[in-house]
């Protein structure tokens, strides 16, 4: 900050000369004396961003990486000075980082989603706890969201934080306590029911392909054009009973019933391999 204060000011004729010189020669000391000469523009956008509890500092320096970008992509024949230009990517740096790093949660992913979650916190009252119904359907139409939108992003930004560390139970020595980082954590996903999973997936399969061998010729066809006929891309693809009735030349409400037998057949086959259907 003490370094922007003691940058002197640019004419518009310094500014293009400069800008010139890193166009056409890569000059990098005209770059360091444009990137000097609008830190006060980088400190004064980040001052705008302080309510999202981010160092000050980190904030700025942020912002300096976007000027520096937008130096870099200047092109002075344009017309327009490179403070104007360089606006959008210190407020998009800054924004960027924000979002990366706001308790560590990605809120905003859509442009929508940005939007929302850099002009709630203006269009809310510091004072107020929480938005009413109508309140959110003004911001939700003034920003083009949905009301939903809306009331999730509040309940984001300001809902109360829990420590994924915290335990739940007032004895810590207690065995019934248990932490919110405990829920993150599925018994399915530790190795030994991975391993158990797949064997069960090939015992179920062997057990599916005995099964179909004890049906005749047509009811298998059947059974597998319902329920293990699949597309280009390997989804689902069941065909219809009346395209089965067209195949067969009988009706569709026949095809139902093979089907019904030959299910409640494989059923019995699975049993008696001691598999469970």
């Amino acid at each position: 900050m003490r370094a922007a204060e003691r940058a002197p000011i640019l004419s518009p004729e310094e500014e293009r000369s400069l800008a010139l010189r890193l166009r056409d020669h890569n000059d990098v000391e005209a770059a360091q004396q444009l990137i000097l000469s609008h830190l006060r523009l980088v400190i004064s956008i980040a001052r705008g961003f302080l309510g999202y509890g981010l160092p000050y500092a980190d904030l700025i320096q942020e912002g300096n990486i976007g000027l520096m970008k937008a130096i870099r992509h200047y092109d002075p024949d344009r017309g327009a000075r490179l403070m104007t230009f360089a606006v959008h990517w210190i407020r998009s740096e800054i924004q960027e980082y924000i979002i990366r790093n706001w308790r560590i949660v990605k809120l905003a992913t859509t442009k929508n989603q940005r939007k929302l979650f850099f002009n709630l916190r203006q269009m809310k009252s510091d004072s107020q706890t929480a938005l009413t119904e109508q309140q959110a359907e003004d911001i939700a139409l003034t920003l083009d969201v949905k009301r939903k939108e809306v009331l999730e992003m509040e309940e984001r930004m300001y809902g109360q934080e829990t420590s994924l560390d915290t335990s739940s139970a007032n004895n810590e020595d207690d065995d019934n306590s248990f932490t919110p980082a405990d829920w993150l954590s599925r018994e399915s996903d530790e190795p030994e029911a991975i391993l158990e999973e797949k064997e069960q997936q090939r015992l179920e399969g062997e057990g599916l392909h005995l099964a179909l061998q004890t049906l005749d010729e047509r009811s298998r066809r059947i059974i597998e054009a319902r329920y293990l006929n699949m597309d280009r891309n390997g989804n689902a693809k069941p065909i219809t009973l009346q395209e089965l009735a067209q195949e067969f030349g009988v009706s569709a409400e026949r095809i139902r019933q093979i089907e019904k037998l030959a299910i409640k057949k494989m059923k019995q086959a699975l049993l008696s391999a001691h598999y469970t259907d």
